[in-house]
């Protein structure tokens, strides 16, 4: 068996456009007064073909429309790549269908049409649950717009997920407890909490850099906020079953899960990455950053990848390492050392500190490890 049926077969679509660009934002998005849909639509197509003829007979577990805001695009784009999909893969039977959105009334007046269209579930970026951060934050719907969108998402869509960011510019713990309580009386058993990160190239990242960026939490009151995260979820029956992502068992992302057990995915449109096995070789896909650069490419050379490299065992074990240790039930070791052909080093202090737990053959950081984990990736990738 190929490594990637451990964690299944994916495709990640990118919509590169938004109404506005965030100033905490490092993603691969652009603010554009225009965009020809047909144009985008036929590249898009393209490429689905393209990637479909590479990986035939395979059965496909999910499909993410990212961004940018891909709320954005027109409902019948989404339809047509769905049956497109349809047509080189064959759907799993509860195939996981996600489109990100963004709280605006307008774009919650398109749900119905994007259920129609085959989306059967939403993610939603709402951020904070307090109008003045929102704006802090460049968002551009208010809380009561929020309200509103998960309302209506809730109508058509069974499995509803949104984002929340903490460790926010003068936000207290306490008003970060009182808020999640909020989240998740909101939620429908599924919540993305992430702290805030000032990423380099960033607005924030510049004001911060320039001394500008006031009122940011001290590492202690960050590391506060995220184990009052992790005690009050779980209090509500939602559990951290990553990081970053806290559910009913019967919620979880199965896309994201294929990133995170080393699946392999397809990724088309600007930006997008993939990871995909041809003739046993476990390769890395990515592909032109620019909107205009990548339909260019597709359209002359009929190829949106820019690079394809094939990964040394040596990099497809650090992968699995790095991705598998964010989820709750951690990895297999014999699975790693099959893929590096070497034995796994796991550092004896850090089971006698128990921030790793090896039980068996699996192993997965603790929850006093998870707050380290960047330093328990390092010290055992090969």
């Amino acid at each position: 068996m190929e490594d990637w049926r451990h964690g299944g077969f994916g495709l990640y679509i990118h919509w590169p456009f938004c109404e506005a660009k965030c100033p905490y934002c490092d993603f691969n998005s652009y603010v554009s007064a225009t965009v020809d849909n047909d144009i985008w639509e036929k590249a898009l197509l393209s490429e689905l073909d393209r990637h479909g003829k590479l990986t035939q007979d395979r059965l496909l577990n999910s499909i993410f429309f990212g961004g940018g805001t891909p709320s954005l695009m027109p409902p019948k784009m989404v339809k047509r790549l769905i049956e497109r999909a349809r047509s080189h893969w064959a759907f799993a039977n509860d195939v996981e269908i996600t489109l990100e959105a963004n709280p605006s009334s307008v774009e919650a007046s398109r749900f119905a049409d994007f259920r129609a269209a085959g989306v059967n579930r939403i993610s939603m970026g709402i951020q904070a649950l307090n109008d003045p951060d929102l704006k802090r934050l460049g968002r551009l719907h208010s809380v009561a717009e929020a309200r509103s969108a998960l309302a209506v998402a809730k109508t058509y869509f069974e499995r509803v997920s949104f984002d929340l960011i903490y460790a926010r510019q003068d936000q207290t713990l306490a008003a970060w407890q009182n808020e999640l309580t909020e989240a998740i009386e909101l939620s429908a058993g599924h919540l993305s909490l992430y702290q805030l990160t000032i990423e380099p190239g960033t607005a924030f990242g510049f004001r911060a850099q320039a001394g500008k960026l006031g009122g940011l939490p001290t590492e202690d009151l960050s590391a506060d906020m995220f184990d009052a995260t992790n005690e009050i979820c779980a209090k509500a029956g939602l559990h951290a079953y990553e990081v970053s992502n806290y559910s009913n068992k019967s919620l979880e992302s199965i896309h994201n899960i294929i990133y995170w057990r080393g699946g392999d995915y397809v990724g088309i449109g600007p930006g997008a990455h993939g990871r995909i096995t041809l003739a046993g070789k476990r390769q890395a896909t990515r592909t032109a950053l620019a909107p205009k650069a990548w339909l260019e490419r597709v359209a002359v050379q009929n190829n949106g990848t820019s690079h394809q490299d094939v990964l040394t065992s040596q990099d497809h074990a650090n992968e699995l390492i790095m991705m598998g240790l964010r989820l709750s039930d951690g990895i297999s070791r014999k699975r790693v050392e099959n893929i590096a052909n070497a034995p796994m080093q796991i550092p004896d202090h850090l089971l006698e500190l128990r921030l790793l737990d090896l039980s068996g053959d699996q192993l997965r950081a603790t929850e006093a490890g998870r707050p380290l984990l960047n330093q328990l990736v390092q010290a055992l990738m090969y």
